[in-house]
């Protein structure tokens, strides 16, 4: 009789549970594809090549991520303003978009710890008389909407209480932009400043000097409630330093100095 009193309540007790709901590193594993969004006009961290495939820091990291799950990759290209979004409509499973985890955004969607960290220039026209960050002052400038940097310069201006700034919709409208005279600065990423100053293609721009910005900590992101999934990649991101994969990815991409840490002193070990 105990018996059978206790079966029932462990029916009763499952019954109220319901069945256990997979979660999306499960689901990602089962359909055998992780799908990336990933920006492609952002150099070193993606872009494309002379064939028109994907390649940059983002890619690579996106393509070892998959590997680490049993599963084959799919980059999502995916502008800026466009990657919550691609997220949330369900386009794709993951960021690795250089996507800075701010407080705001950690209100939609779940970001890992860092998995790179970037410094960010000043990059004119080289028409201007511009030849340090206060040099802008008053004058016009733009970034990529939604962006770090974007966020910061456009609060100088408003601090500044002169000048104008512009959103564009891609790093490359912005710098098309500063290389035709439209604007007549703007801040961006150390390393996508170096890769756009020497790659030619839009000329008449010069880096003057560092923009008084703390480090820019990008992290990889999903769902918010998707906690396995999240808690999978912090360990990744881990191991891809502890491995040396993510100094081999910089000075694959980056080539010149040492990787950022990720980590801050008196907060992460």
């Amino acid at each position: 009789m105990k018996l059978t009193y206790l079966a029932a309540g462990l029916f009763a007790a499952a019954a109220v549970a319901g069945p256990v709901k997979a979660d999306k590193l499960d689901d990602i594993i089962a359909s055998g594809t992780l799908r990336c969004a990933v920006v492609l006009d952002f150099p070193p961290m993606g872009s494309r090549d002379e064939n028109n495939n994907p390649v940059g820091f983002d890619v690579d990291y996106c393509n070892d991520l998959a590997t680490a799950l049993g599963v084959k990759a799919e980059i999502v290209e995916t502008p800026f303003p466009e990657r919550i979004p691609a997220l949330m409509s369900g386009r794709v499973d993951v960021g690795v978009a250089s996507t800075s985890d701010t407080l705001e955004r950690a209100k939609t969607i779940g970001v890992t710890i860092p998995y790179y960290a970037f410094e960010n220039s000043v990059t004119v026209n080289d028409k201007t008389d511009i030849t340090t960050w206060e040099g802008m002052k008053g004058k016009t400038v733009g970034a990529t909407a939604g962006t770090y940097e974007a966020i910061w310069l456009e609060g100088q201006v408003k601090e500044w209480g002169e000048g104008e700034f512009r959103p564009y919709q891609t790093q490359a409208d912005v710098f098309l932009a500063l290389s035709q005279g439209q604007l007549d600065a703007t801040v961006s990423t150390t390393e996508v400043a170096n890769a756009n100053v020497k790659g030619g293609k839009f000329p008449g721009i010069k880096i003057v000097d560092k923009a008084p910005m703390v480090p820019d900590y990008v992290s990889l992101f999903t769902m918010r409630q998707e906690y396995g999934l999240i808690n999978y990649m912090n360990l990744f991101i881990n191991q891809q330093v502890r491995t040396g994969r993510y100094a081999e990815l910089y000075k694959k991409w980056i080539g010149e100095g040492e990787p950022a840490n990720l980590t801050v002193q008196g907060v992460y070990r």
